[in-house]
């Protein structure tokens, strides 16, 4: 794919931010268990945080595709970085599309300038993948909308500024039909949240949110009352493509690395790259994570040109963590002793990108809008296919 100018220009700028400033200390934020708000403030100085916020809200206006291209470089040096731009992102295009004038002034203008942490919450302890099955409830009260119930799995639950919340306004028989959405300020007395010792991305603070009695003005709600499923989810293509990107960039800096090493690993007489049985597989994942990669911009290309990208989202979803796993793990393999030492970035690598098989949709959650996509009602079942 052939980019503009202005995008190549925003995409070496982020490369070199990438390689420089976030790369090296990849490994010590995993340990520190947090993400440095001032390294936030420093990208959003820079212009990469909200890179698709309108203009009159303090971004730049950017498309998809730019905004994927600046995900994808972010996570070749940190992968929990680019998950930040990528949530800041999907939460500000529901916030803009769904949210009063007023209210999108209020929250797009900070996410530009790194202000502001925005975190999604749609899963529920018993509910997942069939979205259209929660139970926390919000009953209207006068000018407010009253929140009870639990969130979980959400991530920057202990850092976010505000919550975009799906809730049940309607009656549980109306499924995704009786759901609204609300963006949820922090401060509202009645929130609290407990944190996940969970196998990687650990500095991005997934956990439960918990909402007792939660008083949230009725102004607050994005969308139309109990047509929020429909009207916020639309969202998800966009995200889905940009989780993508934000894989195959972590595999492609592992596959860099384990370019080098093969470069300077001598055996034998001579560097270990020459041995087909170490540079096949690198072969093998360089062309599998270059293919993933094509169809991704090409998603986000469909969605810039106002056209249908669903089945196209939902391949990159499943295809691309899952590949970028596999690539990382064969590199891994290919520093011998060296890639099974915790000092390697490989391992935490597999861990991050493994919370993406799960995270936003399953493979088989995507692979079942693709074959509704592909076969219409043969795919489905009789109540229906689970929720996207």
């Amino acid at each position: 794919m052939i980019f503009t100018e202005d995008q190549e220009a925003l995409r070496n700028a982020a490369r070199r931010f990438s390689r420089e400033r976030l790369l090296p200390a990849y490994q010590q934020r995993e340990r520190d268990g947090c993400i440095e708000m001032g390294l936030l403030a420093e990208m959003g100085q820079l212009g990469m945080l909200g890179v698709d916020v309108p203009v009159e809200y303090g971004g730049m206006g950017a498309d998809s595709l730019t905004t994927g291209l600046i995900v994808e470089e972010l996570a070749y040096g940190d992968f929990n970085i680019a998950a930040v731009v990528l949530v800041m992102s999907l939460c500000g295009a529901i916030i803009q599309r769904n949210a009063s004038p007023e209210l999108a002034a209020h929250w797009l203008a900070r996410i530009p300038k790194g202000e502001a942490i925005l975190a999604l919450s749609i899963t529920e302890p018993k509910c997942g993948s069939d979205a259209g099955a929660l139970s926390l409830r919000a009953r209207r009260d006068g000018d407010v909308y009253v929140l009870n119930g639990e969130k979980t799995s959400t991530t920057y639950c202990d850092t976010a500024d505000a919550f975009i919340v799906f809730a049940r306004t309607g009656s549980p028989e109306d499924g995704p039909h009786g759901v609204s959405a609300f963006l949820v300020p922090s401060s509202i007395p009645g929130i609290t949240t407990t944190l996940f010792d969970d196998l990687g991305s650990r500095c991005s603070g997934r956990g439960s949110v918990f909402f007792d009695e939660v008083r949230v003005p009725a102004d607050h709600r994005l969308g139309d009352e109990n047509k929020g499923f429909s009207q916020v989810m639309a969202g998800f293509d966009f995200s889905r493509a940009l989780i993508a990107l934000q894989c195959l960039g972590a595999a492609q800096a592992s596959l860099d690395e384990a370019w080098a090493y093969a470069k300077e690993r001598e055996a034998f007489g001579g560097p270990i790259a020459r041995f087909q049985g170490v540079s096949f597989p690198l072969v093998e994942g360089e062309t599998q994570i270059a293919a993933a990669r094509q169809l991704s911009y090409h998603t986000l290309a469909l969605r810039d040109a106002g056209r249908p990208h669903t089945s196209e989202a939902a391949m990159v979803k499943w295809m691309a963590p899952k590949t970028s796993f596999d690539v990382i793990h064969q590199c891994a393999l290919t520093l011998g002793h060296y890639g099974w030492s915790m000092d390697a970035p490989h391992q935490q690598r597999m861990r991050d990108v493994m919370g993406l098989e799960i995270g936003d949709g399953t493979a088989g959650i995507m692979k079942m809008v693709i074959a509704r996509a592909r076969a219409g009602r043969a795919a489905t079942e009789e109540r229906g296919a689970t929720a996207e």
